[in-house]
């Protein structure tokens, strides 16, 4: 029965201990403790994080030096999460302006009016 019991809190700390760490709620000791984390990027995730909360990960980018998307699916892999949720690839791009879209489709539409297609 002993055994048993001590197998139970081994595992129960051992998943304590690769436990996430959310770049919202987490300390400079929880932060720290992250691979890839060393004081100075944990100081520049709470100096971000002082002015407003992390909405996703794209915003933690923008907002933190030093990371990309390379260092997210490192740091992500290693326990970081945003709002509680793991990187999950390409950061999104910024919206392409509708004027864009618009002058793209008189083009499209002129392609298609060539002479020679049925």
């Amino acid at each position: 029965m002993l055994k048993k019991i001590l197998a139970v809190m081994a595992m129960l700390f051992a998943v304590a201990s690769f436990a996430a760490v959310d770049a919202n709620k987490g300390t400079a000791a929880d932060l720290d403790g992250i691979k890839g984390v060393g004081p100075a990027m944990s100081k520049r995730i709470l100096d971000a994080r002082k002015e407003s909360e992390f909405k996703d990960w794209a915003d933690l980018m923008q907002r933190v030096k030093g990371v990309k998307e390379k260092k997210a699916e490192k740091l992500s892999a290693e326990g970081l999460t945003v709002n509680g949720k793991a990187f999950g690839g390409q950061a999104a791009a910024p919206a392409a302006p509708k004027a864009d879209k618009v002058a793209k489709a008189p083009k499209a539409a002129a392609a298609d009016a060539k002479p020679g297609k049925p």
